[in-house]
């Protein structure tokens, strides 16, 4: 399976709605939202994102999903972008509660992938995807303890 990174810049954007968002997700356990991506030759429905909070801390990565569509254009202050749905299963608020920060994504085999991208919808690195899969989930699993 393929794996994208994607970031999220409150300072650019504000996601006012991000609690609603949360309580829709956990009550209908769906959520899909759209966001520009730079792989777009290679990105495809059915591969694994996500989702990293920059400019402010904490930064880290604080959603995950399941990539919906494939890639289309669409315009945004007047410049044409390549977006993609996502399916989101995960979405915590990085200013309430604890999300997988950098200073663990910096260490050991992670510390090869750039976490914090100067694009949104990059590839992570083929070999770290399942390493990343699994600290995800631990992480999950286990927050009070990071």
């Amino acid at each position: 399976m393929n794996a994208y990174l994607f970031g999220w810049n409150p300072i650019k954007f504000k996601w006012e709605n991000i609690d609603a968002d949360i309580k829709k997700l956990k009550t209908t356990g769906k959520l899909v939202d759209n966001w520009s991506v730079a792989s777009h030759k290679t990105i495809r429905p059915g591969d694994r994102a996500y989702i990293v909070r920059l400019g402010v801390d904490p930064k880290g990565i604080f959603a995950s999903g399941t990539i919906e569509s494939a890639p289309y254009l669409a315009s945004r202050k007047g410049r044409i972008y390549h977006r993609i749905n996502i399916s989101i299963d995960v979405l915590l608020n990085p200013d309430k509660e604890r999300i997988l920060t950098f200073d663990i994504l910096k260490t050991g085999n992670l510390a090869e992938q750039t976490w914090a991208p100067q694009a949104s919808g990059i590839s992570i690195r083929p070999h770290l995807v399942d390493e990343l899969e699994g600290v995800w989930l631990d992480f999950l699993a286990n927050k009070e303890d990071y």
